[in-house]
């Protein structure tokens, strides 16, 4: 024990070689050392006091009109997310949203009333793809989105990666990008939130915060993500509580490799629409230009093998093809 205690002292006193040696304390610039209290740590919002309104002030209180920052599924102050498998097209997706609102065009069977700021925060892609998919928009869109109304903040530009948007205290960073925007698209979580574990409900936590303070500030935030093996969007479901809009991105059954971006958009929840507005459709980019149909009926034999061979359930079948799913069943068995 009294060669163990030797040896301690020696290592505190610096006798032992440089690489054994304890690590020295932080230090300010005027050498006293740093303490707990000198870190800044996050602070909720609510810590400075929570604002309560009785039945009959919230009834008397005027709020503005929430317009629409593309008709009919993204209100302001939204939050919506769009979700596919790899491949399908959620990029493709989520930038030809963002410039129909930073130009106040169309898109798909979407409109935007008029011209909004919008930021792009891009977490997967080469600069050179970015720059070639926005060059292909705006070669095609209706109309020219004014100067700086679209702004991108990507992985591939940045020396040091994006911060984590699943760390509350890299929140900040990213506050001088988006302080001017209507609009944040987050593509994706996967690859901004790093932090997140997301079969873990308490982990989307400080991601659903920042949304929820993008909201309060008057801005919308359109979250791209990763289907599941099943279907629905990877992770806990808790991800849907706070969204307006969720839109599933699918594959056709009939789709070829060749047809490139053709996938089915399907609301899984419209919050403020609905009927007509909410029904699916098929989309297909097609030299630059998106067409859109009707989905086409999937309810043969063939079709219901080709959804199982995607890995969807019973009830994601009869979802899909609107058979029973005791219907879908029997077709299985006999197949």
């Amino acid at each position: 024990m009294e060669r163990r205690n030797a040896w301690w002292r020696d290592q505190n006193r610096g006798g032992a070689s440089p690489a054994f040696k304890l690590p020295k304390p932080a230090c300010r610039a005027d050498g006293r050392p740093v303490v707990a209290t000198d870190r800044k740590t996050f602070t909720p919002a609510y810590t400075s006091g929570l604002v309560t309104l009785s039945a009959a002030a919230l009834l008397k209180r005027e709020f503005p009109p929430r317009e629409m920052m593309i008709a009919p599924f993204f209100p302001e102050k939204g939050i919506a997310m769009a979700f596919a498998e790899r491949g399908i097209g959620k990029t493709h997706f989520a930038m030809g949203a963002a410039y129909a609102v930073a130009s106040g065009g169309e898109f798909m069977r979407f409109k935007a009333p008029r011209a909004r700021r919008v930021v792009y925060i891009d977490g997967e892609m080469p600069g050179l793809t970015l720059k070639e998919r926005l060059a292909s928009i705006v070669a095609n869109a209706d109309r020219e989105a004014p100067d700086d109304y679209l702004n991108f903040v990507a992985a591939d530009l940045q020396p040091d990666g994006l911060p984590d948007l699943a760390n509350p205290d890299a929140h900040k960073f990213y506050d001088a990008a988006i302080k001017d925007a209507d609009m944040i698209v987050v593509d994706n979580l996967s690859t901004i939130c790093r932090g997140l574990r997301e079969n873990d409900a308490d982990s989307w936590g400080p991601v659903q915060e920042w949304c929820l303070r993008q909201r309060a500030a008057g801005k919308s935030v359109l979250l791209v993500h990763h289907a599941g093996k099943g279907g629905a969007q990877r992770g806990t479901s808790r991800k849907e509580d706070v969204l307006d809009t969720v839109i599933s991105l699918r594959r056709p059954v009939d789709y070829v490799a060749s047809q490139g971006a053709r996938f089915e958009v399907h609301f899984t929840k419209s919050r403020g629409f609905y009927g007509a507005d909410a029904e699916p459709f098929e989309a297909q980019l097609v030299g630059g230009q998106w067409t859109t149909s009707e989905i086409r009926p999937a309810d043969d034999d063939d079709a219901i093998m080709a959804f199982k061979s995607q890995g969807l359930s019973f009830r994601q079948i009869a979802d899909r093809t609107g058979l029973a799913k005791s219907t879908v069943a029997d077709r299985l068995k006999k197949g």
